[in-house]
């Protein structure tokens, strides 16, 4: 198993770095470096019965061979006949002449590939071609595996190294217990390793690949149910449900709870009152009230005399949160805001009625925050000071508040906003300043997320999910602009501005990708960058698409960017200024954080729209329709092929978030539903998170081994060493 492939027989120094490259460097990962998809040429037919568009595999002998080169398209042309009991077929490559000295005259030969008829009769263009020995084929007359490649490396050369290691599949140590393989009715893994990769039959294949699917997701699910038998054990504070003075906050907010929020609120507000602590996701569309849930059992957490930190991805979002709850509970709680360069107290107390008047409307700008909140002079001194001191009972911040000098006196819930964007350790580091009591935790998320996702990827939480929009909210109306109408919807976009409204412009960032014509039997895979695109790259995207707008399309208009390389106080100032109408036109990319609330900006024109998943495209337009005004969105692309045309219009017709992240979760994969930046939280190589079967069945199998875990010891170090390179979050 842990032979170095360059060891290998036809493995040079150059092939032996490209394996490198795929992560291939040990006869291990080789057998375990599996086909995405399969061409099946196992029907073989007789010469007589070929057919122009089949795809099929012949067993014939070689009677003639040339290559010879064409001057007017100057291309190297191998030329062959082939003839069985039934007839003769032509074959035709090209420039590769090496063909004609592979093949002899009298050898047999299996021909896979598309037949294509002319006037002379069949023949086969560029097909793949196989010797016949004693041996299995590998690349003809079966179900043929196409495995992911790098440049420089063909199908047939990893067709040819798998099958030098495939023996070592019955060396392979089996680690699920034969109590799972039975009740489940799963292959072992030697055989499943053996019919991934050359299945002798349709049927093979499935079964070999449910197996392998059912080990990724059982890891997972594994995981989740022993992190959660661990929290079951834990002891937390049983926060008493306040019924009555909470029944009293709900009934005078100016506005009327939608049934899912009242669900969730009551879901959680029931989690908090036992003694094992809370694990739940609350996830809804943007715009659907998840920060008046929060408010809602903070409240209530305060009046059982315990904190609540409620932590944010970015500074303008934790203010947002601070500006809104601030807003309903200002005149009953204590609470504060601790960012990196912003920091307020607001004592109850100490607020007269005036200043109440002044609260700032949901996702009023920090600026007025400190204005109009904090008559009282403070100092990020004072702030830590209160809460360490237990003098504030909601505390608002991004990551600032895992500072050393940071300490809380009794929190008694935990909310993370955006929880997949804090790493493992930050999360780690919010439960380590607890760890006195083991707080209750909620996660919230605008990322719809569809129920399939939610199981595989949270098995050890619970999920609430908000499915409606507040009653007051118009419709988005949304629209996929061709190429031909792209004047006519920045008329419209101009006149929305006349109009006295704002404009939001994103952009997607610029993925250079140099792609090279392969031979025939290669497969092209562009892997692009996930997570960790140049910086240099969004700024020029953003400032391309200003340079156009400003000067060409809106030169009469005040337009302004946003880009990762401005520095924190740059951006405040640009958000700042379109907050206060200063700006007409604000063009960013999606990597900055758009979290924030501008009732007045009601037009989202998107560029690019082919870049971003559905789910994506969705969060962007949840930026605008936060007033009485009627809002709009505008998806423009350069590619409308047949397949982004039919996403496009797809995106254009549903307003239901849950759709759309199930459509991404179908067609494109988790990634596309959280954004490229966070998709390696969940990369399978096989399974997928619409193998709604294998997921019942994965966890089912873990709810039932779990229990008795240290009986079987081979499982528990697959999973220890599973823990090691997953990074699960």
């Amino acid at each position: 198993m842990a032979t170095s492939v360059s060891s290998l027989t036809r493995v040079g120094a150059s092939a032996s770095k490209r394996l490198n490259r795929l992560g291939i460097k040990t006869a291990e990962d080789l057998l375990f470096w599996f086909p995405f998809r399969y061409e099946d040429y196992s029907r073989i037919v007789p010469i007589k019965d070929l057919h122009d568009g089949e795809a099929v595999t012949i067993r014939a002998k070689l009677e003639l061979i040339a290559s010879k080169r064409s001057f007017r398209k100057r291309v190297n042309i191998t030329e062959a006949l082939f003839s069985d009991e039934s007839g003769s077929v032509r074959a035709t490559w090209f420039n590769q002449p090496f063909i004609a000295k592979v093949l002899q005259p009298g050898d047999v030969v299996f021909l896979s590939g598309k037949v294509k008829a002319d006037m002379l009769g069949p023949q086969f263009s560029s097909p793949t071609y196989e010797k016949e020995t004693t041996r299995a084929t590998a690349h003809t007359a079966r179900l043929v595996p196409i495995y992911p490649l790098t440049e420089g490396l063909t199908q047939k050369q990893i067709r040819f190294l798998i099958q030098q290691v495939i023996p070592l599949a019955d060396k392979i140590d089996e680690w699920l217990p034969e109590n799972i393989l039975d009740d489940y009715d799963l292959a072992t893994l030697s055989d499943a390793i053996r019919g991934i990769h050359f299945p002798n039959d349709v049927n093979e294949l499935r079964i070999s690949t449910e197996r392998l699917k059912f080990d990724e997701l059982f890891l997972v699910q594994l995981k989740a149910e022993l992190s959660r038998r661990v929290r079951l054990d834990s002891n937390s504070t049983e926060i008493i449900f306040h019924e009555k003075e909470v029944k009293e906050f709900v009934s005078g907010l100016p506005f009327k709870l939608t049934p899912s929020q009242k669900m969730s609120a009551w879901e959680i507000l029931r989690d908090t009152q036992k003694s094992a602590p809370m694990n739940r996701l609350l996830s809804g569309d943007v715009g659907s009230g998840k920060t008046i849930v929060a408010a809602i059992v903070a409240y209530n957490t305060a009046l059982a005399g315990k904190q609540t930190v409620i932590m944010a991805p970015t500074e303008i979002l934790a203010a947002q949160h601070y500006a809104t709850i601030n807003k309903f509970l200002g005149d009953k709680l204590t609470m504060a805001l601790l960012t990196r360069s912003q920091y307020s107290l607001s004592l109850a107390e100490k607020l007269t009625p005036s200043d109440r008047d002044f609260a700032p409307p949901e996702g009023g700008s920090s600026m007025a925050v400190r204005s109009k909140f904090l008559p009282l002079a403070t100092t990020k001194k004072r702030v830590i000071e209160a809460i360490k001191n237990d003098e504030v009972k909601i505390i608002i911040g991004t990551h600032a508040l895992l500072g050393e000098k940071i300490e809380f006196n009794d929190v008694g819930l935990i909310v993370v906003d955006e929880q997949h964007r804090f790493g493992v350790a930050q999360r780690k580091a919010i439960k380590d300043k607890t760890e006195k009591i083991d707080a209750h935790y909620l996660s919230m998320t605008a990322t719809p997320i569809p129920r399939s996702l939610a199981l595989a990827l949270f098995g050890d939480l619970d999920v609430s999910r908000l499915t409606e929009m507040p009653n007051d909210r118009k419709p988005i109306m949304t629209r996929f602009v061709e190429p031909k109408n792209r004047d006519k919807a920045y008329d419209f976009i101009r006149a929305q501005v006349k109009q006295g409204r704002q404009v939001f412009v994103v952009c997607p960032l610029i993925e250079e990708q140099e792609k090279k014509k392969k031979s025939s039997d290669e497969i092209e895979i562009i892997n692009y960058p996930l997570g960790n695109v140049s910086v240099n790259d969004e700024r020029k995207s953003v400032l391309s698409e200003y340079k156009k707008l400003s000067e060409k399309v809106f030169p009469d208009l005040k337009v302004e960017f946003l880009h990762g390389k401005m520095k924190p106080a740059e951006k405040e100032a640009v958000m700042n200024r379109f907050q206060n109408k200063q700006t007409d036109i604000l063009v960013s990319t999606s990597v900055i954080e758009v979290g924030i609330d501008i009732p007045n900006a009601t037009v989202m024109m998107i560029e690019g729209a082919d870049r971003f998943g559905l789910a994506q495209l969705h969060q962007f337009r949840g930026r605008v329709g936060r007033s009485m005004h009627q809002s709009y969105c505008f998806v423009f692309t350069d590619s409308p092929t047949e397949k982004v045309k039919e996403r496009l219009e797809f995106f254009e017709k549903h307003l239901d978030g849950f759709k759309l992240a199930e459509r991404d979760l179908e067609t494109r994969g988790p990634g596309e539903v959280f954004g490229a930046a966070q998709s390696g939280m969940m990369r399978f190589r096989l399974a997928k998170l619409t193998d709604g079967e294998i997921i019942k069945k994965s966890r089912d199998a873990a709810v039932a081994i779990a229990p008795n875990i240290k009986m079987y010891p081979s499982l528990l170090a697959k999973l220890t060493n599973w823990e090691d390179v997953a990074h699960l979050e």
